[in-house]
């Protein structure tokens, strides 16, 4: 369900949160960038390098004056930092807000080092108690398994323990942040399932996963709704080295765009260029077509783009006052792209 409405001088609108009945902006903002610096235990930078705390918080307060209702963040970003910054952030406002956050992930906060994961129903109560004090609050309304390839039969265990945290009051709705259409289904067994979030951006389509989404009535959380990056056409988004405690710096494997590490792939790039015309009809910026296009793929689709600053919180919060893609556009973007 999609509804328009005037906020102040704002026009935005709302999307339901799957089969909850949880309202939420169409558009939610992740929270991973804002986590600062982190690493693995063998030295793999896994945040965004480094961040100013006071202008994270700034931005956050900017993006509820302009309509943003839904953030998106974990426990493991940048080792319970970014937690700890939302909470902050929100202050007295908690309750205007729907906060998601993720489990399964076990780190070091002192030296803001990850290192191996739990699947264990006995750590997920360990983690949600110590998520909910870096929040602030008294319960999550999303809560999130963060172990992309868990084994369906722990996930099960899991399913049921997020239950429990439900019937307890701790927890609203979870879901599971996996790109595996198959292990979404396991978790969507249970009652209060609500979501999956997974990769989904205008280079990067996930057809199954919408399908199964819109079967199941679940909500499509969009992870990487602006290809970390590739779709700002910042300068990130340039032929330009990165800083070292950059995850695209040194890109895992399974982020793509970054091939070789020192900045954007070529070949990325030029799709993105040949999007451009399309992506920013209607006098959006190029990051604003990108979400404009997820809007118009799914009616389930909720993308959460990361932010540093107020600038950009501005910029992501300003395409819901555009809404989405056309059809004709949608269509269009299909033909450049060959799919």
């Amino acid at each position: 369900m999609e509804i328009t409405r005037t906020t102040g001088t704002t026009a935005t609108f709302t999307r339901t949160l799957g089969r909850s009945g949880i309202e939420v902006s169409a558009l939610g903002f992740g929270c991973w960038a804002i986590g600062g610096e982190w690493q693995s235990a063998d030295g793999q930078p896994l945040g965004w390098g480094r961040v100013d705390d006071e202008e994270s918080v700034r931005a956050v307060r900017r993006a509820l004056d302009l309509g943003v209702t839904f953030f998106d963040t974990a426990d493991v970003y940048g080792c319970g930092h970014s937690e700890r910054l939302l909470g902050r952030a929100l202050g007295k406002r908690r309750d205007e807000v729907v906060v998601a956050t993720k489990w399964g992930n076990l780190f070091d906060e002192r030296t803001r080092t990850a290192d191996g994961q739990d699947a264990t129903p006995e750590h997920a109560r360990r983690a949600l108690t110590a998520s909910l004090a870096r929040l602030g609050t008294d319960h999550v309304d999303l809560y999130q398994l963060h172990i992309a390839d868990a084994r369906p039969a722990d996930a099960a265990e899991l399913r049921d323990a997020c239950e429990a945290f439900v019937a307890e009051g701790l927890v609203r709705a979870y879901a599971w942040s996996t790109d595996d259409p198959a292990r979404a289904a396991v978790f969507a067994e249970g009652e209060h399932c609500t979501a999956v979030q997974h990769a989904l951006n205008v280079l990067q389509d996930a057809p199954a996963m919408l399908a199964l989404c819109e079967e199941l009535d679940l909500a499509s959380i969009d992870r990487s709704p602006l290809a970390m990056g590739l779709l700002t056409g910042g300068h990130h988004a340039r032929r330009a080295p990165l800083e070292a405690g950059d995850i695209r710096s040194r890109p895992p494997a399974w982020l793509p765009g970054f091939g070789d590490g020192s900045g954007a792939d070529p070949e990325w790039l030029a799709r993105v260029e040949a999007l451009r015309e399309v992506l920013t009809s209607g006098g959006r910026t190029l990051a604003q077509g990108a979400l404009a296009w997820l809007w118009a793929r799914s009616p389930s689709t909720v993308p959460i783009p990361g932010f540093r600053s107020v600038a950009q919180a501005e910029e992501n919060a300003g395409a819901l006052t555009k809404g989405p893609l056309t059809a004709a556009q949608s269509a269009e973007v299909d033909r450049i792209l060959g799919r």
